[in-house]
């Protein structure tokens, strides 16, 4: 009888133990189920992560178009800057050669000549030594002469018969019109002397000295 109870007693614990094995598993098993996430929840997951990248790429955007836009102004910043430096370099480099020109203008106009002057009129010969005497008669010092031997070697060769068809410029001085010498004399078309004459005096009155005369030759190519 003792046998028979402590065999009934073993199944009873042991179908016990097995409910409980059972329960266990199926709580088990829906506690798993409860922690793993439903279909929602993962789209869910998706769709916050794709927000956060496409945040994250229009941050990065933003600031590589913040990036070129400020590398575009500071080349246009760089370009403004060099061509304002060039523009002054350019224009101290103008002023510069307006200066010298200037400077050089007024050198010539203190001394038009800077060569030998010549002892007298005996160095000269032909119409050089006859135009030489009438200018020291009409009062220039003998350092005038060589600026008028320059003015009318280029205006004529002093010749008494040169003569512009062109412009009617005649004699030694190329007077224009050549009759205008005719106050001095009526043989103003042949005679140096009269030319000469009419030559100086019109030197005198428009420029003031032969050198005088001869500078502005220089610079406007008349007289």
């Amino acid at each position: 009888m003792s046998r028979l109870w402590s065999r009934f007693a073993a199944r009873t614990a042991a179908v016990a133990l097995l409910s409980v094995g059972v329960a266990g598993g199926f709580y088990l098993g829906e506690d798993r189920q409860s922690q793993r996430p439903g279909p929602d929840a993962q789209v869910a997951g998706n769709v916050t992560a794709l927000d956060v990248d496409y945040r994250q790429e229009q941050q990065v955007s933003r600031q590589v178009r913040a990036a070129r836009q400020q590398a575009a102004e500071t080349r246009q910043r760089a370009r403004a800057a060099a061509e304002k430096a060039r523009k002054a370099e350019e224009a101290a480099r103008k002023k510069a050669a307006e200066e010298k020109a200037a400077r050089e203008a007024a050198a010539r106009a203190a001394k038009p000549y800077d060569g030998p002057i010549p002892a007298s009129c005996e160095e000269y010969s032909g119409n050089r030594k006859v135009g030489c005497a009438l200018m020291i008669d009409a009062g220039f010092a003998i350092d005038q002469f060589p600026c008028l031997d320059k003015l009318w070697n280029k205006e004529s060769g002093w010749n008494p018969k040169a003569h512009n068809r062109s412009s009617g410029a005649h004699g030694i001085p190329q007077a224009r019109p050549g009759n205008k010498m005719a106050s001095v004399g009526a043989d103003w078309e042949t005679n140096p002397v009269t030319q000469i004459k009419w030559g100086l005096g019109y030197i005198e009155g428009r420029y003031g000295t032969p050198c005088k005369a001869w500078t502005h030759s220089q610079n406007t190519g008349w007289y």
